[in-house]
This record gives structure tokens, sequence and C-alpha cells, in this order.
């Protein structure tokens, strides 16, 4: 199973909408705090609707305590960062990967780039300096979905 992982997030609404997200995708998302805001927050709850009970959600209170978590689960970090070289369509995804999104103000620290397993980018015109990070997660997450046939089997009456 894929996961997306949010590092310190300081925007409830865009940690909302990828609560969404992985709520309809059946892809569960651990949250890396602290968090610049409260897990309450309405922004949260507005972004993420009606889907935030169906969401899996793991809290993490620090880095260390999420990497215990990976490691018990032995998947790869895959962190998407405007640094990287390598394209987010060019990698080989595989089940268990944990896509990793730094703060929406700092991106992530070196201490977490030199720990993932893959740093990979949005090809984006020149001059343009980064998307909204939920945006990019959905684009990565897609992508990965597609490559580990880990869409949801589609019922009648879905859009």
């Amino acid at each position: 199973m894929l996961r997306i992982a949010l590092y310190q997030p300081d925007i409830p609404q865009n940690t909302g909408a990828l609560l969404r997200l992985g709520a309809c995708l059946g892809t569960p998302v651990d949250i890396i705090g602290p968090c610049g805001f409260v897990i309450t927050d309405r922004g949260l709850r507005r972004a993420g609707m009606d889907y935030l009970d169906m969401a899996v959600m793991q809290r993490h209170d620090s880095w260390p305590a999420f990497l215990d978590a990976l490691t018990a689960r032995q998947g790869r970090l895959i962190l998407l960062t405007t640094t990287a070289t390598q394209a987010y369509s060019e990698f080989h995804y595989a089940p268990g990967d944990t896509l990793l999104l730094g703060r929406e103000s700092a991106g992530a620290p070196e201490e977490v780039h030199a720990r993932a397993d893959a740093r990979l980018r949005i090809p984006m015109l020149k001059g343009r300096r980064s998307l909204n990070m939920a945006l990019c997660a959905a684009m990565a997450l897609g992508e990965a979905l597609r490559q580990v046939n880990g869409f949801p089997v589609l019922s009648e009456g879905a859009a």
C-alpha cells in the first residue's frame, strides 16, 4: 500500500485536501509534527469536508517517531522536492512507498533529504518556483498508483 506523509505541514487546507485525497483513493496519510496549526482547525475540516472521518491518518509527534514507523513498515521514503533532478514520472514506484512532502513555507530540512531513498520533482516551466503541495502529492500519487495498479476498483455510479 502506498502512503502520503506530510512533514510539519503549515496550511490546514492543504492537509485537509490531502486527507480527502487519501480517503477517496484508500491511501493512508502520515502527519509528522509539530504542525503549524491545531489539527482540529476549521480550514482542515472545510477542505476535507465529510471525508475526514473516512481518512486513515497516523500522527507522529516528531521526525524520529515517523522514522520508527517507517522502519517497521519497511517501505521506501520518496521525497517530492523542487531541488530534485529526477522527474516523478520517470521513477519506478513500488507498493509500500511513502510519498513525503515538506512544509509549505520551508520545504524539508537537510536531514529529511538525507534520509530519503529517492528525491523527485514535478517538471515545470522555467521561472516557476513551485506548485501547491496538495497538487504535487496528487500528481505523484496518481502516477504511483497507476504503476502499482493500486487505484480502487470503480464502482457503479462513480465519477
